[in-house]
């Protein structure tokens, strides 16, 4: 807002500026053009004689050759004679009588040809001086407004003082502890240097931050800073680089001037992948733009100079396509991994998030962090967002726990799709689509238990079976595998069971279980007939950043038989859903019973329906 009004004065400033000059070269004009207009009227000396004889003349001032004459009715008349010629001499010729010369006054002025000249050019000039310091004003606005314009290798990083109130430290970053022990190393280096050097330590040069995006490296890059009191200067990878080649270079070597500058200081690059890719990828050649920006920030980092106290911290979620160059110590001498948090990260991130905002008696954190694995910073930040705005929407005054319920899945699934009414036919098909899900996902021991199950359309699903594991997991077996390609093929063995016919619904749920299958067998090793080995390698452009072809290292024969295995995991996983289905018909009919009257079931709702006959 005060951006936008500070443009809007310096527009006023400059239209008042620009009126003033055009009034005044106006005038000016105008006052040249009076001044020709009024020119005295020119006659010869005869009729000069005949007024004077007359005496109709008043007075006559004489200034070199020029004779201004004035009659007696004010109007002015001017006649030239020969410079040396005298006036008594010049109408003595005429015969004009004396007397009548004595009654008229004369006048002679000094000679001012200099001053002439001067009056007679000044009106010539001063359009010409004014439209000189129009341009130059010009050419200054657009220096100080538009300075990119003139000085486009210059950086356009933004400092940040930390002297501030509003400072942000690592008591704001909850959770990444181990994250935060790295970091705080650097800072007390940036604090007490001297306790580092006495034991000839060095200052690391830089600092990469890896993780997922929404995991809060930007913000854990800001609380070094705060907590080390430093300037702070953040940039973005891809604000180097623009049309004019030696560009990114000259603002990687302006960046490191002015944070030298300020040292001992900081330089936060985000998202350094889109200038750190990898060299000699063949796209642009040698001289490519990116590759001299890279080049520049490799020589500022570990060149000639080894006193700079001016430590970099980046942040990236790629880290396999940044070059190797980047990458080793003296460079990037530390690598921290901000993963995503576990159950008790999670706990204490709702809760900052949470210090702002009204909640009821029932509103459970701990419960939203249980439900909530694989989300990150971000994504919790904005399921309390969500929650806010329901609650707001439906004029209360307090977030309450189904608020919370339904933002979750708001955000893992999109909104209800009220408009999307399902007819008669299709409820009943989704119903036991998704109890079939449930069912199987109950009855099998190592899948994760179900948590909801709903026939709500949200997003582009038409229902949704809601599974949440027990706790945080990290490594996974392949029992628990097996079980969730049987959950996930469940919805398409069920239609065919109970309706003798398939839909297009469980299009989804197949496409996973085939991904599934075939990690199963070429990422994880665990397939029995092909053993613990993986296959193909997953070549990464360095420069479009995805996979876009595999690199197989894998003959036809045996391409064949990974496909004949991952057939046979979807038929050995279909096979055990329809066994459950089958032995386990009666459970699946309450189920769907109840979701076509309820159209939702909670957890407690679902696991009371196996406790009655």
């Amino acid at each position: 807002m005060k951006k936008s009004k500070k443009k809007q004065n310096q527009l006023f400033k400059n239209f008042a500026i620009f009126l003033l000059v055009f009034i005044f070269i106006a005038s000016v004009f105008s006052m040249y053009d009076s001044a020709v207009n009024e020119k005295p009227q020119e006659i010869g000396i005869n009729q000069l004689v005949e007024h004077i004889n007359n005496e109709e003349v008043k007075n006559i001032e004489i200034e070199n050759s020029k004779l201004l004459t004035t009659l007696n009715d004010d109007s002015i008349f001017v006649i030239f004679k020969e410079p040396n010629q005298s006036l008594t001499e010049l109408l003595s010729n005429f015969s004009v009588e004396a007397n009548k010369m004595s009654r008229i006054e004369m006048k002679v002025k000094q000679d001012s040809t200099s001053t002439v000249w001067l009056t007679s050019l000044l009106p010539f000039l001063i359009p010409f001086l004014f439209i000189g310091l129009f341009i130059w004003f010009m050419m200054r606005q657009a220096q100080g407004a538009n300075n990119r314009a003139m000085s486009f290798g210059q950086s356009s990083a933004k400092m940040i003082n930390q002297d501030t109130k509003n400072k942000t430290t690592f008591k704001d970053v909850a959770g990444s502890h181990e994250a935060k022990e790295e970091l705080s190393e650097i800072v007390d280096f940036l604090k007490n240097p001297r306790k580092f050097l006495s034991m000839g330590a060095k200052i690391p040069k830089g600092v990469l931050l890896l993780g997922s995006p929404g995991t809060g490296k930007t913000l854990m890059a800001r609380a070094v800073a705060g907590e080390a009191k430093v300037p702070y200067f953040h940039i973005s990878g891809s604000e180097f680089v623009e049309m004019f080649v030696g560009v990114g270079a000259s603002r990687v070597r302006d960046l490191f001037k002015k944070a030298k500058k300020a040292a001992p200081a900081i330089v936060f690059v985000d998202e350094i992948d889109a200038v750190g890719r990898q060299r000699g990828s063949g796209l642009g050649g040698s001289h490519d733009e990116r590759e001299q920006t890279l080049n520049q920030i490799l020589t500022e980092m570990d060149g000639f100079e080894t006193d700079t106290n001016v430590i970099v911290i980046a942040a990236t979620n790629r880290p396999d396509v940044l070059d190797p160059a980047l990458l080793r110590p003296g460079r990037f001498d530390r690598q921290v991994v901000i993963d995503l948090p576990d159950i008790k990260e999670r706990n204490a991130i709702l809760e900052v998030h949470a210090k702002n905002k009204p909640f009821d008696s029932d509103a459970k954190l701990k419960t939203i962090a249980q439900r909530t694995p694989g989300f990150s910073g971000a994504d919790l930040a904005n399921l309390l967002n969500e929650a806010a705005i329901l609650a707001a929407k439906q004029n209360r005054k307090k977030i309450t726990m189904d608020d919370l319920i339904n933002s979750i899945e708001k955000v893992m699934l999109g909104p209800e799709r009220k408009s999307h009414v399902l007819s008669e036919k299709e409820k009943k098909i989704t119903a036991y689509h998704e109890a079939g899900h449930a069912l199987v996902a109950h009855m099998l021991p190592d899948a994760d238990p179900v948590h909801k199950v709903s026939i709500i359309s949200r997003g582009r699903a038409a229902g949704y079976t809601m599974k949440l594991p027990l706790e945080d997991k990290n490594l996974h077996n392949r029992r628990e595998f097996i079980d969730e390609l049987a959950v996930l093929l469940a919805g398409h063995v069920t239609e065919k069971e109970v309706f003798g016919d398939v839909t297009t619904g469980a299009s989804s749920d197949l496409r996973k279980a085939t991904q599934l299958a075939k990690q199963l067998i070429t990422q994880y090793g665990m397939s029995e007939k092909l053993g613990p080995r993986t296959f193909g390698e997953g070549e990464g452009m360095v420069f479009l950043g995805k996979e876009l072809h595999e690199r197989r290292d894998y003959s036809e024969k045996t391409a064949e038989a990974i496909d004949n295995e991952v057939s046979n995991f979807i038929h050995e996983a279909s096979k055990t859903a329809k066994e459950i289905i089958t032995k386990h018909k009666n459970y699946l009919d309450k189920i769907s019973d109840e979701l076509l009257v309820k159209e939702t079931l909670e957890k407690e709702e679902f696991e009371a329906l196996f406790k009655t006959q």
